[in-house]
């Protein structure tokens, strides 16, 4: 499930449209970088425009984007690249996305707890175990609600939120396949289904503790700070905890269910729309998932989607803002295909050292960077390829360069709001629910300030 926010075409989109990278220079990066900049500065500067035409802005960058692809390359290749993104890229994304956002919206834990900072402690540590095993969309939108009710009588309770996000939407998610979607671009490609277990736990362990750790200092600090302020009503009052609509919860195993079947069967059947492949066990896949979706609608009780205060607001907000990124994102990493042929060959330099072998420092650091604003999916795969792209050459001898590779594309997801797909969606719902989140470059700041250091000393101890 915690490929929410991929499917196997997706991951493999940019190799199915053939740019050519290799001749493109960083102005078709323009309105990627234009569409990431309007999210940061948007909900800050000009909040009531972009409140109202957010997606009509993301329109302008995307067509900014597909306009000069037909120009400079055709309307055959242009049209052939905007079908990848979005028959085999952002459809099976939004489609899988929209299932876990309803079916976990059904999935209620009613009553209340009161938010001290063990028990808020506890609660991220609880959603950071699940993520490897329900993803980090699934756990990030059953748990996201419980931990701010709980918290919501309390003048400080952002940063529960970001720490929400840095402990369950990422870095929970490193252990399994299931958990984020570059390690299941892995498990596509080869990489066996427990390496990641077997080779990611410490550095799991010791990034996620030290997170953990900062975080429980912090709501400490800021919780005694609160002994002294005014009161505020608790508009959920503490309560017995149940969880209800637990019919859910199998259909919550059948969407993982139907993505471990499009990983595993393999009909050799394909389905082709004006030159983009489909092939059969995708559609399955993702009709699989559109019904479930449906009928949790139907075995869910109104009353408990009320409780969870549950609109359509939050996954419409991020279906159009990744819809401009899947479109404007092509481009760019047709030109990060190129590897030492494109415009960014000084960055994929970095990777290697002076003898030839790969720096594996470099690597996570490089993967890292990327994932945290480009989508951390295909960005693993690049560095997967060019760190040679056998499986198992690099689960024996190069090991540590897939860790690597694994650990920077999972863990910085973190650094933005837009690295991992359930970050924007916690923070969308946050902000919907009174929270006062931070802005994108506030966002940075608290992962600049809390998660570089911690990324520093991991990559100094695992990979330097």
């Amino acid at each position: 499930m915690a490929v929410a926010t991929l499917s196997p075409g997706m991951a493999l989109a940019a190799e199915a449209h053939e740019l050519p990278g290799e001749t493109m220079s960083l102005w078709w990066a323009l309105p990627f970088a234009g569409l990431l900049l309007s999210i940061a500065t948007g909900p800050l500067l000009f909040h009531h425009v972009w409140e109202h035409h957010y997606g009509k802005i993301t329109f302008f960058w995307a067509a900014l984007a597909v306009v000069p692809l037909a120009v400079a390359f055709g309307m055959p290749s242009a049209t052939e690249a905007v079908l990848h993104a979005l028959l085999t890229e952002y459809m099976s994304f939004i489609i899988l996305l929209f299932a876990l956002f309803t079916i976990s919206g059904g999935i209620l834990v009613a009553g209340n707890i009161h938010g001290t900072p063990l028990v808020n402690a506890g609660l991220l540590l609880i959603g950071a175990m699940l993520a490897s095993v329900i993803g980090t969309t699934g756990a990030s939108m059953i748990l996201i609600r419980p931990i701010l009710r709980a918290n919501d009588n309390r003048p400080f309770n952002a940063h529960v939120v970001i720490f929400f996000i840095f402990l369950v939407s990422n870095i929970g998610g490193s252990l399994t396949p299931l958990g984020d979607p570059p390690l299941f671009v892995g498990f596509l490609r080869g990489v066996d289904f427990f390496w990641t277990t077997t080779n990611l736990y410490q550095e799991t362990l010791f990034v996620g503790g030290l997170v953990l750790a900062v975080f429980l200092a912090m709501d400490i600090v800021l919780h005694r700070r609160e002994a002294g302020a005014p009161k505020i009503k608790d508009p959920t009052p503490d309560t017995k905890v149940r969880i209800r609509g637990l019919p859910n919860v199998p259909l919550l195993a059948g969407v993982i269910g139907a993505i471990l079947l499009s990983a595993t069967w393999k009909p050799g059947v394909a389905f082709s729309v004006q030159g983009v492949s489909l092939e059969l066990q995708n559609l399955v896949r993702d009709a699989i998932i559109l019904a479930l979706a449906f009928l949790s609608l139907g075995v869910s009780p109104k009353s408990h989607r009320q409780a969870n205060n549950f609109h359509w607001e939050p996954i419409a907000e991020v279906a159009k803002l990744f819809a401009g990124i899947f479109i404007c994102i092509v481009p760019v990493i047709a030109i990060l295909r190129a590897g030492p042929d494109g415009a960014l060959a000084p960055l994929v330099s970095l990777v290697t050292s002076p003898t030839g072998e790969p720096n594996d420092l470099a690597y996570f650091w490089m993967t890292g960077a990327l994932s945290s604003f480009l989508d951390n999916a295909p960005t693993y795969l690049v560095f997967f390829e060019l760190a040679g792209g056998d499986p198992q050459h690099l689960m024996t001898t190069l090991a540590s360069t897939l860790a690597a590779i694994s650990a920077g594309a999972v863990f910085m997801g973190a650094n933005t709001y837009i690295g991992n797909a359930p970050n924007f969606m916690v923070y969308a719902i946050a902000r919907h629910r009174g929270v006062k989140m931070p802005g994108f470059f506030g966002y940075m700041a608290w992962s600049g300030a809390v998660l570089i250091p911690i990324f520093l000393l991991a990559g100094f101890l695992f990979f330097g």
